[in-house]
C-alpha cells in the first residue's frame, strides 16, 4: 500500500472468539491492531520477522526469550527475530504490533499460535 488509511476502515478479521486484528502493509513493514478479549493467549512461538510490540490498553504477561514481564498501557518491546515468545492476556487489551519485513505466514493460515 502506499498512501493513508484510516484504521476505522481497515477490514477486521476475527480469529477464534478472543481475538481481532487488523492489518496494513507495506513494501518493507506491516503494521497490525490486535484487540485480545480475556484469555487470549499466543503460544510460545518465532519467526523471522523482528517485531516490535506497543501496549494501548490492558495487560499482557509477556515471555521474551526465557524472561517474564507484565506490559501494560504505554509499555513498548522489541523481538528480535527468531526469538521464541510468547503472551497471555488477562484482561481486555489492545496491542500495536510492526513486523519487517512483512509476515505473509499471517495470510496463509500459518500463525497457528494463536488461541483461537
Amino acid at each position: 500500500m502506499k498512501g493513508y488509511a484510516s484504521l476505522a476502515t481497515l477490514p477486521e478479521e476475527t480469529i477464534g472468539d478472543k481475538i481481532t486484528r487488523k492489518i496494513l502493509v507495506g513494501e518493507k513493514e506491516m503494521v497490525v491492531f490486535w484487540k485480545m478479549k480475556a484469555g487470549a493467549r499466543a503460544a510460545m512461538h518465532q519467526h523471522p520477522h523482528e517485531q516490535i510490540f506497543w501496549m494501548l490498553s490492558g495487560r499482557m504477561e509477556f515471555t521474551l526469550g526465557g524472561e517474564k514481564r507484565t506490559c501494560v498501557a504505554g509499555d513498548l518491546g522489541v523481538i528480535p527475530g527468531n526469538t521464541p515468545h510468547e503472551a497471555s492476556f488477562p484482561e481486555d487489551t489492545e496491542v500495536i504490533d510492526v513486523f519487517a519485513p512483512p509476515r505473509a505466514d499471517m495470510f496463509e493460515g500459518g500463525d497457528t499460535y494463536l488461541g483461537r
